[in-house]
Formats: C-alpha cells, sequence, structure tokens
C-alpha cells in the first residue's frame, strides 16, 4: 500500500484483479456444473472501466450495460456486442438507435413505450431485435428500501400480479421486428439466502406456464438478475457462489419440469459478488478533531466524492491503517471526508492505532459502486483506478487533472465581455 501510494498518490481505488477472475470463473463452473443452458453476465454498472470489460470478454462473461456510456466503454474494449444486454427503464432513442447499430445480443424492455420505440426503430432499420421483459415477481429481498426491486410498487418492469406483464408479452409477441426470448427479473441487492430466489423462480414459472398455455408463448431465456450479496462488515453472511446458482438451478428444474418442451435458458447478471471485496480504497489522514467526552473526526483525502454510498444507504464499511496493520489498537474515532457537508462520513466508530496525519487509511470491499457512483462534488478530482495482480500493479483509470475538472467549461462571450463591477 505505501509503494502504491508513493507510485500513484491517494486517494486510489485498489483492484485485485485475480480476485476478479476467480469470481467470474466460479459463476461459469457452478451454471456448467447444473447442466443448463446459461450466460453470466457482468453488470457494468457495478465497475465499469475499459480493462474491466476486457477482463469479463477474458472470463467468459455476458454483459449486461445501462447507458450510452457503459454500452461505449464495451465496444472501445473491444467486448463482443452479441454479448450485450441493454437494461434501463429510460432509454434514449439515441441509445436505442446506438445499441441497434452495434447490433448487440439483446435489449431488457421495462415498459410500453420502450416497447413501441423499440419497434419502430428497428422497423427503419430494417432489423429484426432480440428482447426480453422485464417484468416484477413481486418477491422483495430484504435489503435497504431503495435497492429493492422485486416488490409490486417498483419503478421498473411489468407486474406479474397485476396482469400488464401478460398484455406485455402478448403485445411484444405480436410485433414484427422484436424477437421476444423471454423475461427478466431482479428482487434486490446484497440478498443473504437463497429463499427469495427460490420464490422468484417459481412465480416466473408460473407465469410463463400460463403465457405458454393460454398465448402459445414459450419462454426460451429466464433471466433472473443479481444481487448475490458481498461481505463488507462483521457480521455479514453471504453465501457461496455455487450455494446460489445451485438454487436457483436445482428451482429452475423443479418449477419448469412436467409442463415445459425444454428447461430455459438461464441468465443472471453479478456485479458486485464479482467486483465488491475485490475492492480497496486508500487514503492519507489529514486533520482530526478530538471533542472530549464526544468523539475523534480523522479527515481523509477523500470522501462522498469517491464513496457517497454511506451517504445514500448509510452503508458500513470496514478499514485499517494500512502503513500500520500490526500495530496495537489505542483509540476509537470516525473517518471524515474532505467534502463541505456534515454528511460527509465513511465509517462511525472505528478501532484504530493512534492515528497520526500522513497514516493511511484502506477501507475494503470499495470495488463495487463506488468507481461507478463517483462525482466532482467540491470540484473534487476522481481518484486513479489500479489493478494489482501477483505483485505487479497497473494503472487502468488515470487521475483526473485541474484541467479535467474545467475541461467541459465554457465562457460565452456576452459573460466574458461584462464589465467588472468596481
Amino acid at each position: 500500500m505505501t509503494e502504491l501510494k508513493a507510485r500513484y498518490g491517494t486517494p486510489l481505488y485498489i483492484v485485485d484483479e485475480e480476485l476478479v477472475r476467480q469470481r467470474c470463473q466460479q459463476y461459469i463452473a457452478a451454471f456448467r456444473a447444473s447442466g443448463l443452458k446459461f450466460q453470466v453476465a457482468y453488470a457494468s454498472k457495478a465497475f465499469c472501466t475499459m480493462a474491466m470489460c476486457r477482463i469479463a470478454d477474458q472470463e467468459g462473461m455476458s454483459l449486461d450495460v445501462v447507458s450510452d456510456g457503459e454500452l461505449y466503454t464495451a465496444l472501445q474494449a473491444g467486448f463482443p456486442a452479441k454479448r450485450i444486454h441493454f437494461h434501463g427503464n429510460n432509454k434514449t432513442l439515441e441509445e436505442i438507435e446506438m445499441a441497434i447499430d452495434a447490433e448487440i445480443g439483446c435489449f431488457v424492455v421495462d415498459n410500453l413505450v420502450e416497447l413501441h420505440l423499440l419497434n419502430a426503430v428497428a422497423a427503419e432499420k430494417n432489423v429484426r431485435v432480440q428482447i426480453l421483459l422485464r417484468v416484477t415477481p413481486g418477491v422483495e429481498a430484504h435489503t435497504h428500501e431503495y435497492i429493492s426491486t422485486g416488490q409490486t410498487d417498483s419503478k421498473f418492469g411489468f407486474d406479474i400480479g397485476n396482469g400488464s406483464a401478460f398484455e406485455a408479452v402478448k403485445l411484444a409477441s405480436e410485433q414484427s421486428n422484436l424477437e421476444l426470448l423471454g423475461v427478466h427479473s431482479h428482487i434486490g441487492s446484497q440478498i443473504f439466502e437463497v429463499e427469495g430466489f427460490e420464490m422468484a423462480v417459481q412465480r416466473v414459472a408460473e407465469f410463463a406456464k400460463s403465457v405458454s398455455e393460454q398465448l402459445a408463448v414459450q419462454f426460451k431465456v429466464v433471466n433472473l438478475g443479481g444481487g448475490f450479496g458481498i461481505r463488507y462488515v462483521d457480521g455479514d453472511t453471504p453465501l457461496e457462489v455455487s450455494q446460489y446458482v445451485k438454487a436457483i438451478t436445482d428451482a429452475v428444474k423443479t418449477h419448469f419440469s412436467g409442463w415445459s418442451s425444454e428447461l430455459p435458458e438461464i441468465w443472471v447478471e453479478p456485479g458486485r459478488s464479482i467486483v465488491g471485496d475485490a475492492g480497496t480504497t486508500l487514503y492519507t489522514v489529514g486533520t482530526s478533531k478530538d471533542i472530549p467526552g464526544v468523539r475523534k473526526y480523522v479527515a481523509v483525502d477523500g470522501g462522498m466524492t469517491d464513496n457517497p454510498r454511506p451517504a445514500l444507504y448509510e452503508s458500513k464499511y470496514e478499514a485499517l491503517l494500512a502503513n500500520r496493520a500490526n500495530d496495537p489498537v489505542e483509540e476509537t474515532v470516525s473517518i471524515a471526508g474532505k467534502c463541505c457537508e456534515s454528511g460527509d462520513m465513511l465509517i462511525w466508530d472505528l478501532d484504530l492505532p493512534k492515528v497520526n496525519s500522513g497514516d493511511l487509511l484502506a477501507v475494503s470491499c470499495t470495488g463495487a459502486y463506488n468507481y461507478s457512483m463517483a462525482s466532482n462534488y467540491n470540484r473534487i478530482r476522481r481518484p486513479a483506478v489500479v489493478f494489482v495482480r501477483e505483485g505487479e500493479s497497473d494503472l487502468v483509470v488515470r487521475r483526473e487533472t485541474l484541467q479535467d475538472i474545467v475541461g467541459n467549461d465554457v465562457i460565452p462571450e456576452r459573460i466574458s465581455k461584462q464589465a467588472v463591477l468596481k
């Protein structure tokens, strides 16, 4: 860590490349063991860079994107377009045209407006595009309310319970420029048990059966999303990848057998569980403030600009002093960011050795949604990203410069010519 700080500076996102590759391989191996057809699509919203897209390709993954920026990143990295799936509840005309022109593998259609727009654009371009319909199975995972998406009241998808999903299937199957492959569902994030996935499979299978019987439409693909949990702090109890996958594939075999002539191909979209615990953010300690009888604040050179999750979700993290990791614990401190916000707190009540200015604080499990959600609030520059493997480090995203901060600014001529008041 001290060597990385000397070479790249701080704040710094550090990603364990070997662990990322192992996670990809674990998903592939678990699905192969099931005997079912499958695709494992890395959910790039968790962490999207060209280097990460290249690794996902090398490890045999497909790719889930949700914007033209993520799509462009993937294409620039050379990711095969046929293995790209485009998500999102409000895809723009420009994004749809870009994705069709790139000949991506599948759109996950979220609503009727998109369904009609996609069919119209495909007709104009004289192509037929493959789609999944996003449905809400009415299963709510036990997670923070902001990231629970499978319940009936959700901004995403067509609801199975109220009949809108059935009508969407009927309408989609009638569109001449759309090929309906099946459905997509996602029940939440940071899930530590399999029961929610099993219930979602059951409800999707019941829906698929009714669609088959009443509309003669057979789902070739069932996408069960992601949400597989990781360990952030003591008390988090995620399962092994193989346990999640076995529960899902066993449930598919149980609930689709008997009435379906062929078991559907199963797609999943792990993101956090691929990169989350492979990431560490390194900070340099700056100032401190000791309030006797209350708490001691220790400030670092980053904060909510590189990790907004504590402010957004009250997310919890663990950390240690990287340059003094073996020193005994002497005090309890709270880690503050440098933004001009009282809410810019990274960790409350962290036990550490006596903290000094210049110490290096390493916050673990920051690989998912930290770089992706980073901002330039207070015009703070976003950190660099390095991949490490077998004792070597490689820069994959350079640190922003002050010139980058003003790079898109423009001073209009009428403002430039305005006289300065004296």
